[in-house]
């Protein structure tokens, strides 16, 4: 009988982890992989003939061979929320070729309900992938803690839940300096979500932080919270865009919700960037299209979805996984709404 070459064969072959071998493979953006190892994990796989058995891999650990994606929010915001859909095709492009199927759940946060123990004690899924979780998910927790499979995309502080997500506080820090050497030093904050996602937290601790930095004062006026939908960009910009005097910048931390803030300067006749120099945050495929196009923090959201797909493959399959906590980089990309150096 002729043994089947897996992943922790080519792993062992190249002196790394099957973690590794996998986003190698997969070609996940962001990792700070380097091109040494790359290439020799490319002519192990090659040199061994590696190719991942959707049908082994399947009768391994599945048990109705579908992965839940769990998205935190109301089905009108999940489905809002345009960088998703990038994430999804990340996953997608891991869970078929191992034999999955997708399961999209929106689930509203004030749900209170054991929707995650339903989901797996009744079997409608192997594995769930929780993007957006919020800090206070005791419920995920329990359900991780009592051997469900579970990966986030995003983070749970002071839980053990293997998870991926991006430096949020670090991008940001870059849109933020963007806006400051720009000359910049007022300038307003719209976050992508309420207070109580992780990921809000941090993308304002990176905006203040470079405000401290640069000894400029925060003005709380200036300070909103989204909700990852057009809408609340929307609102939000309306409501700064009443008050006065106005700030000469704002770094909008969503590029969902930037969408919204734009059509309010537009209603409202503000100029972006002459009178007001905007900067987003996750770079959807949208932002490069609407007018001005869009200065962006880039989200590697194709290559997060890839990996927490990856990661969550390997604990269905008993496999070793390296690290529990995997943070992909973020850049700027800079278009024409940050427009250029303001006068002294």
């Amino acid at each position: 009988m002729i043994k089947r070459i897996t992943a922790q064969d080519v792993a062992k072959a190249a002196g790394v982890s099957p973690t590794t071998v996998s986003f190698v493979l997969n070609n996940i953006e962001g990792m700070r992989i380097s091109k040494e190892t790359r290439d020799r994990v490319l002519e192990v796989a090659k040199s061994l003939n590696y190719h991942p058995d959707s049908s082994a891999q399947k009768m391994a650990r599945g048990k109705t061979s579908v992965i839940g994606l769990v998205l935190r929010q109301n089905p009108e915001k999940a489905y809002a929320d345009l960088f998703i859909q990038d994430v999804m095709q990340g996953i997608s492009s891991v869970i078929r070729e191992n034999g999955y199927q997708l399961l999209f759940i929106p689930l509203p946060p004030e749900d209170k309900e054991s929707s995650y123990s339903k989901l797996i004690n009744e079997r409608h899924v192997d594995g769930l992938i929780v993007s957006g979780p919020t800090e206070d998910d005791y419920e995920l927790v329990d359900a991780f803690r009592e051997g469900a499979k579970i990966v986030l995309m995003g983070k749970i502080p002071g839980s053990n839940i293997p998870f991926i997500d991006i430096d949020n506080i670090k991008g940001a820090e870059i849109a933020t300096s963007h806006l400051v050497s720009l000359g910049h030093k007022d300038i307003a904050i719209i976050t992508n979500a309420p207070d109580n996602y992780d990921s809000s937290k941090d993308r304002f601790e990176g905006y203040r932080q470079v405000l401290k930095k640069n000894k400029i004062t925060l003005n709380d006026e200036w300070v909103f919270w989204g909700d990852r939908t057009p809408e609340s960009g929307y609102e939000a910009m309306s409501k700064l865009l009443s008050r006065k005097p106005l700030p000469s910048a704002v770094f909008i931390a969503s590029d969902t919700v930037a969408l919204g803030a734009l059509n309010a300067c537009y209603e409202k006749n503000i100029r972006v960037p002459d009178d007001l120099a905007i900067v987003g945050f996750d770079d959807i495929a949208l932002s490069r299209y609407v007018i001005p196009p869009l200065t962006t923090v880039h989200l590697p959201a194709y290559s997060l979805g890839l990996g927490a797909a990856s990661m969550l493959i390997q604990q269905l399959n008993d496999e070793f996984i390296e690290s529990n906590e995997i943070i992909l980089q973020t850049k700027l990309v800079i278009r024409e709404s940050s427009g250029k150096n303001i006068k002294p």
